[in-house]
């Protein structure tokens, strides 16, 4: 009967360590989820804030503009609106 109490005693304090140790993981999982969560928030506000001085330009194919992007740019702008650009654009 002693063999058996010493025996049970001894899994349930093997038990108790693994319940131990998973607690400890689980803090751990959850603390790594709260930092990715502020990092997907972090990634969405700086893409957002990259895009907010895009401007987009309908009508043009892809890849048209060549290896000049500045003088193409120029180019189309001008005949749109029939104006002279003397001053160069910034990027």
């Amino acid at each position: 009967m002693r063999s058996d109490i010493a025996s049970f005693q001894s899994r349930v304090t093997g038990s108790e360590h693994c319940v131990g140790t998973l607690e400890t993981n689980m803090t751990t999982i959850q603390d790594r989820d709260q930092d990715l969560s502020y990092l997907r928030s972090k990634v969405t506000d700086l893409e957002d804030r990259s895009r907010k001085d895009n401007i987009c330009l309908f009508g043009i194919p892809e890849n048209e503009e060549g290896p000049d992007v500045q003088a193409f740019l120029s180019s189309v702008l001008s005949k749109l609106n029939s104006l002279s650009f003397d001053l160069p654009l910034e990027f």
